[in-house]
């Protein structure tokens, strides 16, 4: 499983854990929130992932594009 897929699922076994201890002492809604915002950080470690992605591919395109200007410098020297 991704990261990711593992992260919601804790996030959400968590929720559904805290769910069951305040549906018995009249605290149902808070199960509301507590989900919404389990929602919201599984969301975000989403976003994370995405954002870390697109940042070592920029990284690579950087390295290329340096390499490329290395080798066309070398070969106009020559």
């Amino acid at each position: 499983m991704k990261t990711s897929t593992v992260v919601r699922l804790r996030v959400t076994a968590s929720a559904m854990a805290g769910a069951c201890v305040l549906a018995g002492c009249g605290l149902a809604e808070t199960t509301a929130v507590a989900a919404t915002e389990a929602s919201a950080a599984a969301e975000q470690a989403k976003q994370g992932k995405e954002l870390e992605a697109k940042v070592m591919r920029d990284i690579e395109a950087a390295q290329k594009a340096e390499a490329d200007a290395r080798a066309k410098i070398e070969a106009e020297g020559q």
